[in-house]
């Protein structure tokens, strides 16, 4: 329960942080151009709005109908809704989700979005856009200047990767360094959609044999099947098993294991990682082993005692005492464009994996809230969820971008038909529009957060 309060706090917070700079995009904008915003919500608010703010309007002696009238700060309604869906800005004179199509019924004002030209309309509309990229790229920075960059290179990795159990069957190996995806050299810094996306990746085996593996076209849907219901990874370090201290009591204690000394085998079995090492444990619960091991260079063994839950009773060496690891620091200058380069990074990423979405697996694997909250770590970790904020703030610029009605990017698209045309779509066509948009995301919401239902209670 307390795993699911914290994932959940992160969930509402993050979500909160997005909103809100996404409606603040449009709010400015709205303003900038002298556009009346009647009312700015965090969340939605059906039928009633737990908390609101309406400031009092100085009397400049003004008459809003006046064609000196500008509106202010003080003419929005600021709010707290109850449903965390969302959020929204009412701009006078707009068919948005409100549909409150009355106002649009009365003359024409000239501080409403409907009297304003067509190109401040369509800044007003990818202002919400813009924004949460924007954000995505000050946390990028924040974090490459506070935290800067640790990596361990894949050719230092002596014990090479171990890969998931789809990336076995297409041909990869544990203990293979990854060298190239499609002719590019495969860094720290390669993208895994780079890897898993490509056709052909290069693979160094054995220490001295390159082997090329040519992917299946839907590799990226395999793999993403089996993290998803494993919650594992396509790849990761194999981790040498350096013991960092025997505990006092157990059987390596007994055993004479010492700190340093690198587990090589158990019962004659190599079982140099971790993942090996711990697995061939397993299967030896309660009863004794022989461990072979390395100290001080040279080759040992020893009788070790597994108790009934698989243990020996070590603690291990941490990767960066084991691997040599590389830091890279960036100043507040270099900040900058790292961040901007991890978002766009982030956005092409998430792009060229979003062509999945058209398949019948790829369908499936559309989540709800509990996907994106089972995302979040299970104790709070402000790095981890400023990296997920930022992620999340990348996909909603993306998603909300899409030409669909309701969205932003569908009211981009007829204000781009306008300044093309110079010619205004119907008013009901707008309508209809925007009724067949909230139908289609309401349905597209019920879809996703049904596929985390089956997932997570019932498969």
């Amino acid at each position: 329960m307390e795993t699911f309060f914290i994932k959940a706090t992160q969930l509402i917070l993050a979500f909160a942080i997005l909103v809100i700079i996404h409606e603040f995009g449009h709010y400015i904008f709205a303003r900038f151009f002298g556009i009346k915003v009647e009312k700015f919500c965090l969340f939605f608010d059906p039928w009633f709005t737990p908390y609101t703010y309406k400031p009092k309007r100085k009397d400049d002696g003004l008459d809003p109908n006046a064609d000196g009238y500008r509106p202010t700060w003080r003419d929005t309604a600021y709010g707290i809704g109850w449903l965390p869906l969302g959020g929204y800005v009412k701009i006078a004179g707009m068919i948005d989700e409100s549909m409150d199509t009355e106002q649009l019924k009365q003359p024409a004002k000239s501080w409403e979005f409907r009297s304003k030209p067509a190109w401040q309309r369509l800044l007003v509309m990818v202002a919400g856009v813009l924004f949460n990229f924007i954000l995505a790229i000050i946390i990028y920075s924040g974090l490459a200047y506070t935290q800067g960059e640790a990596y361990i290179n894949f050719t230092d990795a002596t014990l090479g990767m171990e890969y998931c159990e789809t990336a076995q069957k297409a041909g990869f190996v544990d203990g293979d360094i990854p060298l190239t995806a499609d002719g590019a050299a495969i860094t720290h810094e390669t993208n895994m959609l780079d890897i898993i996306g490509a056709k052909q990746v290069t693979v160094l085996r054995n220490g001295t044999d390159t082997v090329a593996i040519d992917l299946p076209s839907d590799f990226v849907l395999q793999v993403n099947s089996e993290i998803e219901k494993t919650r594992g990874q396509v790849m990761a370090f194999a981790v040498p098993v350096v013991v960092n201290q025997a505990i006092n009591g157990e059987g390596a204690a007994h055993a004479g294991l010492k700190r340093g000394d690198r587990i090589t085998s158990v019962n004659g079995v190599e079982a140099q990682s971790f993942t090996r090492f711990t697995g061939a444990l397993a299967e030896n619960s309660g009863k004794t082993v022989q461990l072979g091991f390395i100290r001080d260079g040279k080759p040992a063994t020893a009788d070790v005692e597994v108790n009934e839950n698989g243990k020996i009773g070590i603690q291990l060496a941490p990767i960066n005492e084991i691997y040599p690891v590389q830091y890279k620091q960036y100043s507040l200058l270099q900040s900058i464009p790292q961040g901007c380069k991890m978002g766009v990074e982030k956005l092409t990423s998430y792009i060229g994996q979003f062509k999945y979405v058209f398949t019948s697996e790829g369908a499936k694997s559309i989540g709800g809230f509990g996907a994106i909250g089972s995302i979040f770590p299970e104790s709070w970790n402000w790095i981890a969820f400023w990296n997920i904020t930022a992620f999340l703030s990348v996909i909603l610029a993306f998603m909300n971008i899409l030409p669909i009605p309701a969205l932003d990017g569908g009211h981009v698209l007829f204000l781009l038909y306008e300044v093309i045309t110079r010619r205004e779509p119907n008013q009901k066509f707008l309508e209809y529009a925007q009724v067949a948009g909230m139908v289609f995301l309401i349905g597209l919401l019920i879809y996703a957060n049904g596929n985390d239902i089956y997932r997570f209670f019932i498969k």
